[in-house]
């Protein structure tokens, strides 16, 4: 059999396994030794590793996910990468938002399937990948950021994740309005977020929710103090620490090493406005009728 001939078998086996791993799929690749390396599946790539020769991606092609592949000193698993995969290895220009944050930060924000989110501080899109997923496939996020050069490689990073047709990147000075209107939520992952309030309130629907997302305690409690001052509700802070553990027959522990301070988060809602009743006329409520002839002569 000639050479070339292998790959057009192997993609002639990609199309008749149902999940089988094709050419443009993300592979990860995870080693006996917790060893893990994120592959985007190109024809003719070939993989160098840390316990052996390379291996040649043109031999996964056809394979299914979760196939054991033996190395030269050892072996591993081609595994389909979790979003929490693809957020830990994105490409990061600036710290990202862990997924133990993120987890909680869309179930707190009430963030599901349909929802119009703006995100506040692109970064290195960690944050805007959990987001799109979770608006996908009917709602929208709109990135902001004030630098141009970030964002690229955010964009990057969304798209390997095939999710760029659930966001939209725009660049904006911090105090700036927005054109977009109504969201559902919003989050804030910039330095000074107390700046932001008063257009981000503008901008959110009654009943919206705001995430503000920082690493030391002065900015959140600067941050909670100034969305009181603009009428915001339900404002409280948290902070999730995650800690493995190796569960193991008789000797079950936690690991050494965990996750510790990565973010506070502060969460509020923006209430709807309240109606202003011109001087002089009286709140007249429509449940109480007013009283009959026969009721005032009693």
């Amino acid at each position: 059999m000639k050479e070339d001939s292998v790959p057009a078998m192997n993609e002639t086996l990609a199309q008749q396994i149902p999940g089988a791993i094709a050419e443009g799929d993300l592979v990860l690749v995870w080693f006996d030794d917790e060893r893990t390396y994120m592959i985007d599946v190109t024809r003719g790539k070939r993989v160098s590793i840390h316990c052996g020769k390379p291996l040649s991606v043109d031999d996964w092609i056809g394979q299914p996910f979760g196939k054991k592949i033996i190395c030269e000193h050892g072996f591993c698993y081609l595994l389909k990468p979790t979003l929490e995969d693809l957020m830990m290895k994105a490409s990061r220009e600036s710290g990202i938002i862990y997924p133990k944050d993120a987890a909680l930060l869309i179930m707190k924000a009430g963030i599901h399937s349909g929802s119009k989110v703006m995100e506040i501080g692109t970064g290195s899109g960690s944050l805007t990948m959990a987001l799109a997923q979770a608006v996908a496939p009917s709602g929208h996020v709109f990135s902001y950021d004030r630098r141009e050069d970030l964002p690229k490689n955010a964009y990057k990073n969304i798209q390997r994740a095939g999710l760029s047709s659930f966001v939209t990147f725009c660049q904006r000075q911090a105090m700036e309005s927005f054109s977009e209107k109504d969201f559902d939520a919003v989050t804030l992952d910039i330095p000074q977020p107390w700046e932001e309030v008063t257009v981000v309130k503008q901008a959110l629907k009654p009943g919206g929710r705001l995430v503000s997302l920082n690493p030391t305690f002065n900015q959140i409690e600067k941050m909670a103090e100034a969305l009181r001052e603009q009428g915001f509700i339900l404002v409280e802070a948290r902070e999730l620490l995650e800690r493995e553990i190796l569960a193991r027959a008789g000797k079950t522990r936690p690991v050494q090493r965990m996750i510790g301070h990565t973010e506070f988060m502060l969460f509020a809602v923006r209430p709807a406005d309240e109606v202003v009743v011109p001087s002089g006329e009286p709140l007249v409520c429509p449940e109480d009728p007013a009283p009959s002839s026969n009721e005032i002569s009693h």
